[in-house]
């Protein structure tokens, strides 16, 4: 099956597709900068920079008036917004900067409700390297290229495969923890456990079945926003370890028969961690 992209989404994807010029020809260049004296620190920032400016630039031209909340620059465009940006102009700078080519522009739209909420109407994940474009708009499904998404069938953790985000040296103690209290009760139950660096593209394959869940602790609203309605309109579950979803904090995703199980072993190594440190 195949879909038309919403006049949303093709406003993203316009965007998306300018700011992945700069940043591939940047890639380009960080094996180079890597055996520099100076390091490809400052670079990669810039890089960041750009990027979000040039999807500043694009997505503000084409709905003037719309609110942004960005990785980098953070909220802007008034409290009172109707319509939000949320957007990561480079999910898994850190690979980007080793030269791996696993890294990928997320973007997503928020409406505010009129009871006061907020909804996730529409969401990206661009990964240049591949051209692969993930997308989903509220309702209407989720597609990659064009071609209908559909999140994984498998229904035994043995057969599973899930992704994750390790924490890394600047995480709270507890955290890492809850994240070893977690990794530990699972292992000895699935098939496999992959960090690929990219929360926004590991949510994107989770809606493609590729993964058939993930789990991190300590995101932003910029690494899943996007990804959770991609999921979510691939068939799958998007939650926090309880059950509902916020825009920022701990995540579970997975399909329809594997969420409740790695739901419950999320929350089960969050709270064993939290006994340990009391």
């Amino acid at each position: 099956m195949t879909a038309r992209q919403s006049p949303h989404v093709s406003v993203m994807a316009m965007a998306a597709q300018k700011a992945a010029k700069r940043l591939l020809r940047d890639f380009a260049e960080v094996e180079q900068l890597q055996v520099s004296v100076k390091g490809p620190g400052d670079f990669v920032s810039q890089a960041d920079l750009r990027a979000e400016q040039t999807l500043r630039e694009e997505l503000s031209r084409a709905r003037p008036g719309y609110a942004f909340l960005m990785e980098e620059s953070g909220a802007s465009g008034g409290d009172n917004w109707s319509w939000r940006w949320i957007v990561d102009p480079l999910d898994g700078t850190t690979n980007f900067l080793h030269g791996i080519p696993h890294w990928a522009i997320s973007i997503a739209l928020e409406k505010r409700l009129d009871n006061g909420g907020s909804e996730l109407m529409a969401g990206m994940i661009y990964n240049p390297v591949n051209d692969e474009m993930f997308w989903a708009d509220k309702g209407a499904g989720a597609f990659v290229n064009g071609q209908r998404l559909r999140v994984s069938a498998r229904r035994e953790m043995k057969d599973a495969v899930f992704a994750t985000g390790i924490p890394f040296a600047a995480v709270a103690p507890q955290r890492r923890l809850a994240f070893a209290r977690t990794l530990g009760t699972l292992m000895p139950q699935v098939a496999g456990i992959r960090r690929f660096g990219s929360a926004a593209l590991d949510l994107a394959w989770v809606a493609a079945g590729r993964y058939d869940g993930f789990w991190e602790l300590g995101l932003k609203a910029w690494d899943y926003a996007a990804g959770a309605i991609i999921v979510r309109e691939a068939g799958g579950y998007v939650t926090n370890p309880d059950g509902e979803l916020g825009l920022e904090g701990d995540l579970v995703a997975g399909n329809t028969h594997l969420h409740p199980r790695l739901l419950e072993i999320v929350a089960d190594g969050i709270a064993a961690a939290g006994r340990s440190s009391g």
